[in-house]
């Protein structure tokens, strides 16, 4: 067999590690959307797929806070824990700043990681490659690869981590805007629902008071505020002839 032949052929099996990582992530996505199971599947396939010892995400809550959502290895939660319990690290910078940012050798950056560099050399690390999960001008977390070895990632296995790692932000973004539609659809919902209440309320009132409709609702907000509670459910109470404005 010539050098060629076997080139392309482990070009092929590498190329197809790569499509079967993305069938897989897919698939993650398929039926009952479970946001712990695609982190977990992306953080799987970085290290079967690069020259990554372990792999993990921190993820940015509602309140810009990182959370530690998931990790190949009890060593790499531990080091991303750190991270984010003292605020810096690489990971970290890379989720603030939106940039890539790489550590060939930990060992050296006792200036500018001090306490990550203790953690991370402690559970064997030696170098680290932190991927914002960032889609145009919006970064919601970061990718940690961690290698046992010092150096830096190949550049084929960098262009492999970040297109893992914008396939899981754009996911992760579209689960949180059809949440976030889905919470406005209820909210819209439910303020329809309490206008029917009010407006039924209203005419009872008026009919029974020989008032007009705004004079109606003067006095059913007035008793809602009187009895500290939300105006539909007074609006309900007059409707069940509960109680009598």
């Amino acid at each position: 067999m010539t050098l060629a032949r076997m080139t392309s052929m482990a070009s092929m099996s590498r190329a197809a590690l790569v499509s079967g990582a993305f069938v897989e992530l897919a698939d993650a996505l398929v039926g009952e959307y479970d946001v712990l199971d695609l982190l977990r599947t992306l953080v799987d396939q970085c290290v079967v797929l690069l020259d990554a010892s372990a792999a993990g995400i921190l993820l940015a809550d509602s309140h810009g806070n990182l959370q530690v959502l998931a990790s190949t290895s009890e060593e790499s939660h531990i080091v991303d824990v750190l991270q984010r319990e003292a605020g810096a690290g690489p990971c970290v910078d890379a989720y603030r700043s939106g940039n890539v940012v790489t550590l060939s050798d930990i060992e050296a950056e006792e200036a500018r990681y001090p306490d990550f560099r203790v953690a991370a050399l402690s559970q064997g690390f030696h170098s680290v490659h932190a991927i914002p999960l960032r889609f145009r001008p919006r970064t919601i977390g970061s990718l940690s690869l961690f290698r046992r070895e010092k150096g830096v990632l190949s550049d084929e296995d960098a262009i492999i981590g970040q297109a893992l790692a914008d396939v899981a932000t754009i996911s992760l973004l579209h689960e949180r805007a059809a949440r976030e539609s889905a919470t406005v659809n209820e909210q819209l919902q439910r303020a329809l629902n309490s206008r029917v209440f009010i407006e039924q309320a209203k005419g009872v009132i008026a009919e029974r008071n020989s008032i007009n409709m705004d004079e109606a609702f003067i006095r059913l907000r007035e008793h809602a505020r009187s009895h500290q509670e939300p105006m539909h459910t007074s609006a309900a109470n007059v409707i069940d002839s509960r109680i009598i404005i």
